[in-house]
């Protein structure tokens, strides 16, 4: 007897896994996942929300909304910590070296968050979404890290 199913790509597996750790996000502008991959093995996912015992902006409001600052400027200004950052800091957290791995994430990275990632040693990006951020474009790009745009396929995965 033959099974009909289709398995996903590994690309698409992870991308999936991404988009479903979004949904543990507490931001009300925009919900982010990302996961950190090496050799086919899940290290590390984050997702956007404000810092572990404080108060998230799906309680008490957002302060960018409030302030009615665009996306993509001032992120200091902002009680929650990005995707990336949360990957990246439960993978140090936890003692998990993150160096040359895979970076999946629903969002393209912001020049802040990509600056980390070349520093933690990140080889390779795959992102759903796109992000209206040149500098991060040009810095990924200058420290020769392959980003590759995987598409929704409408059911909540990456094609």
């Amino acid at each position: 007897m033959s099974d009909k199913r289709t398995r996903p790509s590994w690309d698409r597996y992870f991308m999936d896994i991404a988009c479903m750790v979004a949904k543990r996000s507490t931001c009300l502008r925009r919900a982010v996942g990302a996961v950190l991959v090496k050799d086919k093995r899940l290290l590390a996912t984050g997702y956007n929300g404000a810092p572990s015992g404080i108060a998230h902006c799906l309680d008490v409001g957002c302060l960018r909304e409030e302030m009615k600052i665009a996306s993509g400027q001032r992120h200091e200004l902002c009680r929650g910590i990005h995707a990336e950052q949360n990957a990246i800091i439960q993978a140090a957290y936890h003692g998990v070296s993150i160096k040359d791995s895979i970076l999946y994430c629903t969002n393209h990275p912001c020049a802040i968050c990509t600056k980390m990632l070349i520093n933690a040693g990140i080889k390779k990006i795959y992102y759903q979404a796109g992000y209206a951020d040149e500098l991060s474009q040009q810095l990924l790009k200058e420290a020769g890290i392959e980003c590759v745009q995987l598409k929704s396929t409408g059911t909540g995965g990456a094609s």
